[in-house]
């Protein structure tokens, strides 16, 4: 139903104590439209005494035509608390005063606000049974004429009663969004009009996870990805012309060196990997070879290697190349890679910033050139992230920095635990002094996270026996959640490789990788203690 083309202002009374109680039913209201007077609702309202009405400040922004689209599939919003008496009920023509006296005092106390429903709006909004917000179904009779088209177009069609300011981000589950009017879509196409267009190119509540992440990171703008593996595929294509040279590190995630060794010779790419500290190395490379990225883990994965940041940056600049830094085992947190001086910053979102292992995603943020290039080729490849996966990011960022403080603590004391013990041979922590890293690692980092490496002084079974005594932990893989997880590289990553193969990359049959959660350090480190026992 289209709004008046005047202009007119509401005046609605508050209370802060809405009381359902007493509601009587008004079903005898919703047949007719209704048109709030512009005085103020003290005196009795179509024969139903002293409705007290709560409407937030920002009514008129929450029913924008703008809210309504990007928020179009949330449903209908209760932002209307409504207080009816049964007392005295009477009609304004015999002069009836029904407000009680609570109501009048209330009246007396609060101030009447003046909401501003604009010419612009294209529904008039009113609360109906139960407080409940309403548009005027007058307007559907004239063109939905079925049932079969009412299910589909009524209380949606002509606008809907969509409120934006709950406090937890909606999730807008669509995968296209509309235009009012072919004008409007030619204003978008041309760059006039800010909106959405389709799911796979950007949604509400995913922009909300990128900007809290690009302010995390001190970036200026992030693209989400389906997981952090599509994030460095997408990546490495979109920034690497085919002919062309990157580098990498040897300690690194699996996947990303096969995809590296495997698929991008493919296109004629091909790469240098070196080892995370050997900066000559990646200086003979930047001068031998036209490289265009240098793409390294820092912390790596499983030996929580470091890169200085700060030094490859500036040889990668002088020299044409970009930097990119995967900094999961870092988190936003522990480590600004961009401020260090890398150009860009991913991370696999299903590991710390989700926190509680149930979502898989990916983030890369940098320069809003660099994002916009990647933007383009993911909105090809279509690696996007759903709605509901976004809000569950957004929900684990809300206690990242509570999680991770907790980690850090558990991780630096079982680090320096384990590396004490007899029947542990070797531990991989940059918190530790006998780290190779560790002095780079106390300066660019703040914190050094929950993920602790470590070789036990025995063979594949003696550690199987280990890792199968502990009673706390999940076999399983993944890291940075709020459970414990334990795993052994050689099995849950490199089982396919000949142990022979596997040593070429140091993944030896003793090697443990213990992704520490937020339970009780004693509890931990007691259920570490009777494993260790065991063998």
């Amino acid at each position: 139903m289209a709004v008046s083309s005047l202009h007119r202002v509401f005046t609605f009374e508050c209370r802060s104590d809405p009381d359902f109680a007493s509601l009587p039913s008004t079903e005898n209201l919703r047949s007719t439209p209704r048109h709030f007077p512009a005085a103020g609702l003290s005196a009795a309202f179509y024969g139903v005494s002293s409705p007290i009405l709560r409407f937030p400040p920002n009514f008129q922004r929450q029913l924008s035509t703008k809210a309504r689209r990007n928020c179009s599939n949330i449903g209908v919003a209760q932002i209307v608390a409504a207080s009816w008496s049964n007392e005295g009920a009477g009609s304004p023509a015999a002069g009836a005063n029904p407000v009680p006296a609570v109501a009048s005092a209330v009246d007396a106390a609060t101030a009447p606000l003046p909401v501003d429903l604009g010419a612009d709006d294209e529904s008039v909004v009113d609360a109906g049974k139960n407080g409940a917000v309403q548009t005027n179904r007058s307007s559907y009779s004239s063109f939905l004429k079925t049932d079969a088209s009412k299910t589909i177009h009524a209380a949606e069609r002509l606008g809907r009663a969509i409120v934006t300011d709950a406090i937890t981000t909606p999730v807008v589950n669509t995968s296209a969004y509309f235009f009012k009017k072919t004008a409007d879509l030619i204003d978008y196409k041309e760059k006039r009009l800010a909106s959405y267009e389709y799911g796979r190119y950007g949604n509400p509540t995913s922009t909300v996870l990128e900007e809290k992440l690009s302010e995390l990171e001190g970036a200026e703008s992030t693209v989400l990805l389906a997981s952090g593996m599509c994030a460095s595929i997408v990546l490495l294509m979109a920034l690497i012309p085919a002919g062309g040279h990157l580098v990498t590190t040897t300690d690194c995630y699996r996947k990303t060196r096969v995809f590296i060794e495997t698929v991008l010779p493919k296109m004629g790419i091909t790469a240098s990997v070196i080892d995370p500290a050997d900066v000559g190395a990646l200086e003979s490379a930047l001068e031998q070879n036209k490289v265009s990225l240098f793409f390294t883990e820092s912390p790596t994965n499983p030996f929580l290697r470091c890169v200085d940041i700060k030094l490859v940056s500036e040889l990668c600049h002088k020299n044409g190349a970009l930097l990119c830094i995967d900094g999961t085992f870092a988190t936003p947190l522990n480590q600004k890679a961009l401020a260090l001086g890398a150009d860009l910053v991913m991370h696999s979102c299903t590991k710390y910033i989700g926190g509680h292992h149930d979502v898989i995603g990916g983030c890369i943020s940098g320069s809003d050139k660099l994002i916009s290039e990647i933007r383009i080729l993911h909105h090809i490849l279509g690696g996007v992230l759903n709605p509901n996966a976004a809000y569950l990011f957004i929900r684990g960022l809300k206690t990242l920095h509570l999680r991770v403080q907790q980690q850090n603590s558990t991780g630096m004391g079982m680090a320096k635990f384990l590396e004490a013990h007899p029947k542990v041979k070797r531990v991989y922590y940059p918190g530790l002094p006998s780290h190779p890293e560790h002095e780079l690692a106390m300066r660019q980092m703040t914190g050094f996270g929950g993920v602790v490496s470590f070789e036990i002084d025995g063979d594949l079974e003696t550690t199987i026996k280990f890792v199968d005594s502990l009673k706390i932990p999940y076999i399983a893989p993944s890291f940075g959640g709020c459970e414990s997880i334990v795993d052994q590289p050689a099995i849950l990553s490199y089982w396919d490789l000949p142990a022979s193969e596997r040593a070429k990359w140091k993944i030896y049959d003793n090697l443990v990788r213990f992704s520490f959660g937020i339970e009780d350090f004693e509890d931990l480190k007691a259920d570490i203690v009777q494993a260790l026992e065991v063998i």
